[in-house]
């Protein structure tokens, strides 16, 4: 994982921390809304700590790491554009906008 995001990650995780202590540790126990706010503060500090432990995803991809992996890498029958990753969420988007190009021709 790169030095930069890494960082980014470690302030995701503290921000998610401290939002979770301050609900956590009011004077009244968190209910309704509140409650769902810790559930979303303790999710968002796990999947920030998972990534810093498992360090970079299997796509390679800065912006989705986690990403599903396009199924046509490494394809020989039907092989990606050149220059094209194995993250499918950014290989549909360049899919997506060459689509787009072509019907304005």
């Amino acid at each position: 994982m790169s030095q930069p995001r890494q960082r980014s990650e470690l302030r995701d995780l503290q921000a998610a921390l401290r939002t979770a202590s301050d609900i956590a540790f009011d004077q009244e126990a968190p209910a309704g809304e509140q409650a769902d706010v810790l559930v979303d503060a303790l999710r968002r500090a796990l999947a920030a700590a998972q990534s810093l432990a498992d360090g970079p995803g299997g796509t390679g991809c800065r912006e989705h790491p986690r990403g599903a992996v396009d199924p046509l890498w490494g394809d020989k029958e039907d092989p990606l554009p050149p220059g094209w990753g194995k993250c499918l969420l950014c290989n549909d988007r360049r899919r997506r906008a060459g689509r787009g190009l072509a019907a304005r021709r």
